[in-house]
């Protein structure tokens, strides 16, 4: 796999940490940075098909459903 070099700046804390998981978990801190992307680009892709599918739902307003809930008697 083809691999591109990035500068990317850390707060001083999160890249000790990251460090440190990387030398107890005997990854790369490339490795662990990858992986956080990957998973939350696959996470983002997931919402993405949610919303795909969820498209021709009939939309209620939150408002909307407070209002009738008032008006049964059950608010």
């Amino acid at each position: 796999m083809a691999t591109k070099r990035a500068t990317v700046y850390f707060d001083e804390a999160l890249h000790r940490a990251l460090r440190i998981k990387a030398a107890e978990t005997d990854h790369s801190v490339s490795d662990l940075v990858n992986d956080a992307v990957k998973q939350c680009l696959t996470e983002d892709a997931e919402d993405l098909t949610a919303f795909e599918d969820r498209a021709s739902e009939i939309q209620l307003p939150f408002e909307e459903v407070v209002r009738e809930l008032r008006a049964s008697g059950k608010l």
